[in-house]
């Protein structure tokens, strides 16, 4: 190689390292261990590029040998020759690429002339590419120049060039699967040069290049898909009863903020289209509610999540009663006023309603009025009820005692004593001294008891009965058992002066074989005839009571019948 060809050599590697030195120190920033890229980190940021090129110029030039000759001169292939490029991406698929190559051939001996067919230069462009598992298909079109010699010893001048191509890179597990083969890269270029006449044959050249390469590609960095949308929610209360609200709140991270995030909601009585759905819990019934919320940003995977939170309707509890009556015995026809303290759980409006066994109660409230009117003596059951407005229910209950009502006793005639008539033959209806004692305690009780009455039952034998007082046609019943108890009337009104009213005494014959008097002492209110029964009144019209006075025994010289007693 000359002189010349050296420093051309030297100005397009120095030409390449400036094109791509800005995409070589960024790419520093991003390289990592490849070992801590993660599976999603496959797809490379950053691809460095260097290999083998050959290069094929297709065109003529012609120069002017003098004499106002010109030789047409062909470019020819050469066949040795380098590149390198670095691509940056911008994602996956698109980025920006900086190359340069290198060719040299046909170098010439004479230091004064210039190499020719050297064909060096640097482009810059975009580069796109499809990546895979195991290849990556690749386009790219380049704008930049190219620093070219002539066939006929024209010395190397720049001109523009614009590059097209693509090719295909095959993935190796080396380094992590960094390390790839690029199979092949074919480029069409077109380049113009104008050698003018400076220093040498002049003339012009409008090159179709083929550019063929093959080399190694090190990838650096990776493209990690964005975090997948996360969403949690949370109910709020988690514990309710059937009515009450129940507000669900979702919670998205990694969001997308260019993009729009779109809610849904499920769930039964869910309503919302936000971060916040309500829930209708009326109608529930009492259990375990799931609520389901989504949110989406895009189509893609990762751009949508879903989360689900619960709930437990509870079951109303019932209510619970306690009542109680105050007074709790009363008189019959009496009231009593009835007390109830109903609790809802949940604060359920209350209504009250109750009921008696006999007897009534009215009122709706916590307080009621029992009626015992018609009611029997006894206790009574009464029924205190609360009901809420859910339809639950309690029952309690109490007692009211009713006392029977006050019966006076009735009255019943006694027997006090009894007197006998068996001891004066002569008088057999006389009260004698003996009888003091029996009638002193008829007098006692009459005088002890100002409304009793006394009544005085004679008695009489059935031999007595049969006697009569009179002859023949006139004579009459002897009526003995009167008499005595006429006389004994007689004798408590009269004598000793008692101080007893005659209309407190009634004289009575009864049907007891004997010579007695019965004394009865008869109660204000008393029914002598229910209690003794069998008695007769004696008309004291008809019979006057007897004296007292001592009768003197007589010497009775003739036998003569006994007369009856005066």
């Amino acid at each position: 190689m000359s002189i010349c060809g050296s420093k051309t050599v030297s100005r397009v590697l120095a030409l390449a390292l400036f094109a791509v030195a800005p995409f070589a120190l960024a790419a520093q920033d991003t390289m990592k261990p490849a070992a801590k890229a993660s599976s999603d980190d496959s797809v490379s940021k950053w691809d460095i590029f260097a290999g083998y090129s050959y290069i094929a110029p297709h065109g003529n030039i012609d120069t002017n040998v003098g004499g106002g000759n010109y030789v047409a001169t062909p470019y020819t292939a050469i066949t040795g020759g380098g590149i390198v490029s670095v691509a940056r991406y911008f994602n996956r698929n698109v980025g920006v690429e900086a190359i340069g190559d290198v060719h040299f051939e046909n170098e010439s001996q004479d230091p004064w002339v210039s190499s020719k067919d050297d064909m060096s230069g640097g482009a810059i462009g975009l580069i796109a590419r499809f990546p895979t598992a195991d290849i990556t298909p690749f386009v790219h079109a380049l704008v930049g120049g190219d620093l070219v010699g002539g066939p006929y010893y024209q010395p190397d001048t720049w001109g523009m060039a614009v590059t097209a191509g693509g090719g295909l890179d095959y993935h190796t597990p080396l380094w992590h699967h960094r390390l790839s083969i690029r199979i092949f890269q074919a480029d069409y270029q077109y380049t113009h040069e104008n050698f003018g006449n400076a220093n040498g044959p002049d003339g012009r050249a409008n090159l179709n290049v083929a550019r063929l390469s093959a080399g190694l590609v090190f990838g650096i960095g990776g493209f990690a898909p964005p975090p997948p949308v996360t969403l949690s929610c949370s109910a709020s209360p988690t514990s309710i009863f059937p009515g009450d609200p129940v507000t669900v709140t979702a919670t998205a991270g990694d969001l997308n903020p260019k993009l729009t995030a779109v809610y849904t909601w499920t769930g039964s009585g869910v309503t919302g289209n936000g971060t916040t759905a309500a829930v209708a819990t009326g109608s529930l019934a009492a259990g375990t509610y799931t609520v389901k919320g989504n949110v989406k940003e895009g189509p893609k995977a990762g751009q949508s999540a879903d989360c689900s939170a619960s709930f437990t309707v509870r079951a109303y509890e019932p209510p619970t009663i306690s009542c109680s009556a105050n007074p709790s015995t009363i008189n019959p026809g009496d009231s009593s006023t009835v007390t109830s303290v109903g609790v809802s759980p949940q604060n359920r409006p209350l209504t009250y309603s109750y009921s008696a066994s006999a007897g009534s109660v009215s009122g709706s409230g916590t307080t009621a009025t029992y009626n015992s009117t018609g009611a029997p003596a006894g206790g009574v059951g009464i029924t205190c009820n609360v009901t809420d407005d859910k339809g639950q229910s309690a029952s309690a209950n109490t007692s009211v005692t009713i006392t029977a009502p006050y019966a006076k006793a009735t009255p019943h005639a006694s027997a006090l004593c009894s007197i006998t008539f068996d001891k004066d033959k002569a008088r057999p209806t006389r009260v004698d001294n003996e009888a003091k004692a029996c009638l002193d305690q008829v007098t006692q009780a009459l005088k002890s008891d100002a409304t009793a009455t006394v009544v005085v039952v004679g008695e009489s034998t059935a031999k007595e009965k049969d006697e009569k007082v009179g002859k023949g046609k006139h004579a009459k019943p002897a009526e003995i058992a009167a008499q005595r108890a006429v006389n004994t009337k007689d004798y408590l009104v009269t004598e000793e002066q008692s101080g007893i009213d005659a209309s407190r005494v009634s004289a009575r014959t009864g049907t007891t074989d004997g010579k007695t008097v019965e004394d009865y002492l008869v109660p204000s209110g008393a029914n002598f005839d229910d209690d003794v029964q069998g008695t007769t009144r004696v008309d004291e019209t008809a019979l006057k009571p007897q004296a007292r006075k001592t009768v003197h025994a007589k010497v009775a010289h003739h036998k003569k019948a006994a007369a009856p007693a005066q």
